[in-house]
């Protein structure tokens, strides 16, 4: 997908990007290259970037609006998909990206200084040691291909406010989905909305599952990560 496709297909879901916004994402994507030629961070290639992480990212606009909301958690971003992306296109939002990668946290910090972005926040981590100090505090928190459906729902809905999503980023698997609804409403979310569709040109699936946190998720969860693993919530 080249950058006049994907401003054609942003369009079509209801995104109209800025001149600044469009030289930010250029920018992301010949530094996220350059980056990458002496760092692992993503095995897409150049051709790719702009639908397998941009355009992949901001469908996250057909389940929910970000400028609705202050705060957004992403867990697992990695390279920074989708919280950099988000807040590139909706930069009002104040966006916390976490990754147990230090060397993709650099980058992020590398990139947000190169992009000249405020609110931005960073941690070195994994998502249950997060949630000791940051309980509940997040408007949306999202995550994208990070882990199976419900041990993604026991890392995530615990950050994540009373009021608020938990937006999970999937692939075509929809059993998994269908496999974490107890473990879902466990942990105080209703699955509100499942948006299915597919990637423009190539056609792969993707299912962006929309959960809202009706309650407050019982206090002896997230239970240690090789525990959530091991056990998951049936």
């Amino acid at each position: 997908m080249n950058k006049e496709k994907f401003i054609n297909e942003v369009e079509k879901i209801g995104i109209s990007l800025t001149d600044i916004q469009l030289h930010q994402l250029d920018e992301y994507c010949k530094f996220l290259l350059e980056y990458n030629s002496h760092t692992n961070l993503t095995a897409i290639k150049e051709e790719q970037v702009y639908l397998k992480h941009f355009y992949d990212s901001l469908t996250f606009f057909k389940a929910i609006n970000p400028s609705e909301f202050e705060t957004l958690l992403d867990i697992g971003t990695g390279a920074g998909f989708p919280g950099m992306v988000l807040k590139i296109v909706f930069p009002n939002l104040e966006v916390t990206l976490l990754d147990s990668n230090n060397k993709k946290i650099n980058f992020l910090k590398e990139l947000t200084m190169k992009l000249n972005l405020t609110k931005v926040n960073f941690f070195h981590g994994r998502a249950e040691e997060f949630c000791i100090k940051n309980r509940e505090k997040f408007d949306i928190v999202t995550a994208r291909a990070v882990s199976n459906m419900t041990v993604l729902t026991e890392l995530c809905l615990p950050l994540t406010k009373v009021g608020g999503y938990f937006i999970a980023m999937k692939g075509s698997n929809v059993d998994e989905i269908t496999e974490a609804k107890n473990a879902i409403t466990k942990l105080g979310g209703k699955v509100e909305r499942i948006v299915e569709f597919n990637l423009p040109s190539e056609e792969s699936g993707r299912n962006i599952v929309k959960i809202l946190k009706e309650k407050t998720t019982p206090k002896e969860y997230p239970r240690r990560y090789e525990k959530i693993v091991k056990s998951p919530l049936k």
